[in-house]
């Protein structure tokens, strides 16, 4: 067991692999993706049980649109399902939810779930749940241009802490450890302003094959890494 002062205080994950799980197994990619979200309330579960404040999982890229239209719809549909979940389990929960990312383009009952579902679980003292759906970093700064623009921030006025605030991820504070699964080494446009000093761990595990052994083994990695921040020893 590692030592609670030893755990990342928030862990980001890039949850890949679904549709190449489905396809060793001869399965439709929107099973994998079913499966794959099974996944994501068992280590959620799990990371509040260890005393993890903050989890950020990446469950819809702007890019994703680009996927075939039945891919899309199920997807659609997945997030549908766990949301409502998740409403209907607020009372016997303690976690709070939090949605990044541009929800403008999400269908109207999708935002309209979002919106019940934060409200809800505001004022929580559990796990912090950010999921980010249609989103992608670049786009997230651009937004946040814009609203500096709309709220005419002067330019000398402008610092990092300032930027931050018109972040989809204001108030939350800079992931510690980034995970991605499915042996791809890369962010794709997953929190690039957050994950400046962040700790990255990759695993070629498919996303619907990782459990609790598999986070520990990160958690493991990361307890044993020093952390400078830019800093010589």
């Amino acid at each position: 067991m590692i030592e609670k002062n030893k755990l990342p205080r928030h862990v980001a994950i890039i949850m890949d692999g679904n549709g190449r799980w489905a396809k060793e197994r001869g399965f439709s990619r929107n099973e994998g993706h079913k499966k794959g979200s099974e996944v994501v309330k068992k280590i959620t579960n799990y990371a509040e049980k260890l005393g993890i404040e903050y989890l950020t999982v990446y469950a819809f890229s702007t890019e994703n649109w680009k996927r075939p239209q039945d891919e899309v719809d199920g997807l659609m549909n997945l997030l549908r399902r766990y949301l409502k979940n998740h409403i209907k389990d607020t009372k016997k929960n303690n976690a709070k939810f939090r949605v990044i990312g541009d929800r403008i383009g999400l269908p109207q009952d999708i935002q309209n779930q979002i919106e019940e579902l934060e409200g809800l679980t505001k004022d929580k003292s559990g796990i912090c749940i950010n999921i980010a759906i249609n989103y992608g970093g670049r786009d997230e700064i651009i937004r946040a241009c814009r609203h500096m623009i709309e709220a005419r921030v002067e330019p000398n006025a402008l610092n990092e802490e300032l930027f931050e605030s018109f972040l989809d991820t204001k108030g939350i504070p800079d992931p510690d450890l980034m995970i991605r699964t499915s042996g791809e080494m890369r962010t794709s446009n997953y929190l690039p302003w957050q994950l400046a000093y962040s700790e990255f761990y990759f695993t070629p595990c498919l996303w619907p094959d990782f459990t609790t052994k598999e986070f520990d083994k990160a958690l493991e990695e990361y307890s044993n890494r020093k952390r400078r921040f830019g800093k010589s020893e």
